[in-house]
């Protein structure tokens, strides 16, 4: 039976309400959290009802990560509606955290730091690196990091169609930022030639590893879940190419707060010619291992709200 490709999830429109979120914003700025949520629940309850696409990748993966690890409801119940809405829930309430941590009004005394001790000796001898992260949690909580190590500095790379008007927000918010925020479609030659002068000087990029990029490109199918998914194989080959070491990039919530992690995957990615295939699988294996430890973790804390195991049309497999 041939397996029907699920839509790329850049064609699924990805409503950002950036008016709505400026006023959502400005009703945290003003009266705090609560009247937030109070604003915040029926807006979110409403787009849950409306987007049966979302909705239905989010019972896939909430129900995949219970079977697989459990943690999601009760041993030998099945995650439900409720637990999808609650999923939606989170993502709101991680946006306004990424509006908090652009703006400064982020308690970031209150993000735990792992890991931190190795960044720092990285950034003391200027050696640069590729991030790899996914779509967990609030990665701007990387702000946090600007006291404790004041030389970082960090290119976070976003997918244009999507992020412009949001990333137009986050800029106004801390025009003054040391995250950049760098809009592309696809890494090509002049965009990894950006990127090798930025790690050349001792900065970091963080490419996202969860999702296949826009354009035609290769990818691997790897275990995740219990079940095989696509997921890019960019971050390697670009860390293989600067020659720089390979850093997981996770942070997922905690209580009231956030816990961001760095754990090194690789001093060097190695990709030997006749075996190259084999070790891109093997990179984004390990890759795929580490983002289910994070979300035994966290479960809510995971914002892919596609069909994810479904292979991507428009995706290249060796």
């Amino acid at each position: 039976m041939t397996t029907r490709a699920a839509p790329h999830w850049a064609r699924i429109g990805e409503s950002s309400f950036v008016f709505g979120m400026w006023l959502l914003y400005g009703v945290h700025r003003t009266l705090g959290r609560l009247p937030f949520r109070l604003c915040l629940y029926p807006v979110v309850a409403w787009y849950w009802a409306t987007r049966p696409l979302a909705r239905r990748s989010s019972l896939e993966y909430l129900r995949r990560l219970q079977a697989a690890h459990g943690g999601v409801c009760a041993p030998g119940r099945e995650p439900g509606l409720g637990h999808s809405l609650r999923h939606f829930l989170s993502f709101a309430e991680t946006i306004l955290d990424k509006l908090l941590a652009f703006s400064g009004r982020y308690p970031f005394d209150a993000v735990r730091l792992a890991g931190l001790e190795a960044m720092q000796a990285m950034i003391a001898r200027g050696q640069g690196g590729i991030f790899v992260t996914a779509h967990v949690g609030c990665l701007e909580l990387c702000r946090a990091l600007a006291d404790r190590c004041p030389g970082l500095q960090l290119t976070l790379l976003v997918h244009t169609r999507h992020a412009e008007r949001f990333n137009a927000m986050l800029r106004r918010l801390d025009p003054g930022s040391r995250i950049e925020l760098l809009q592309v479609t696809e890494v090509d030659p002049a965009t990894a030639a950006l990127l090798a002068r930025k790690v050349e000087a001792g900065g970091f990029v963080a490419i996202a590893g969860d999702r296949v990029p826009v354009t035609r490109s290769k990818v691997v199918r790897v275990p995740f879940l219990g079940h095989d998914a696509d997921f890019p194989v960019g971050p390697y080959v670009l860390a293989a190419l600067l020659k720089c070491p390979l850093v997981l990039l996770g942070c997922v919530r905690e209580g009231r707060a956030h816990a961001v992690g760095f754990e090194l995957l690789a001093e060097r990615v190695e990709l030997p010619r006749g075996r190259r295939d084999a070790a891109l699988a093997a990179y984004a294996a390990a890759f795929a291992g580490r983002l289910e430890r994070l979300l035994q973790r966290a479960p809510y804390d995971w914002f892919n709200f596609y069909p994810f195991w479904a292979p991507a049309d428009g995706a290249h497999r060796p």
